[in-house]
């Protein structure tokens, strides 16, 4: 299937997609593209609110860019892949007995399948600017990506290695 037919397949039930995808087979250079197409929305979600916020202090827009492009596309990613190795231990205490591949295909498939909303905050960060607007579209976003990173995980964990 389109990414963007999993995206919105995964409002309906991100564990089942989470299952399709690992029925693909254990395929790192997938997973480290869905991370990192994650990541890069996640930058491009922030260009808004960046570009707002240097405009009222009257500052320059280009260093606030390079640092985070440099946060969300070369750092962020390596502390995914630890969120992720934590999860999988966290799970296993519980009971889990997926792999290492599928917790992490959980937690980058629940970055990428939440990005439509990271880009509506930060689209309402750049235009509307701090207030309960902003704050409201960033718990709704912090709900799904919870929601699909404990769908995935859970079916993930469910799951043999």
């Amino acid at each position: 299937m389109a990414v963007t037919t999993d995206i919105l397949a995964s409002y309906r039930g991100p564990g089942r997609v989470v299952a399709r995808l690992l029925t693909a087979g254990q395929r790192e250079d997938r997973a480290l593209a869905i991370l990192m197409a994650g990541c890069v929305l996640v930058f491009v979600a922030q260009l808004p609110r960046l570009a707002r916020e240097a405009h009222l202090a009257s500052q320059e827009l280009n260093p606030t860019l390079g640092g985070s492009l440099l946060a969300w596309v070369i750092i962020a990613p390596l502390l995914f892949y630890v969120l992720a190795a934590f999860s999988h231990v966290v799970a296993r205490l519980f009971g889990g007995h997926g792999g290492w591949y599928g917790a992490r295909l959980a937690l980058f498939w629940a970055l990428l399948a939440s990005s439509p909303l990271m880009l509506l905050h930060g689209l309402v960060s750049g235009l509307i600017g701090p207030g309960p607007g902003r704050d409201a579209v960033g718990l709704i976003w912090l709900a799904i990506f919870l929601w699909f990173w404990l769908a995935g995980l859970w079916r993930a964990e469910r799951t043999p290695v």
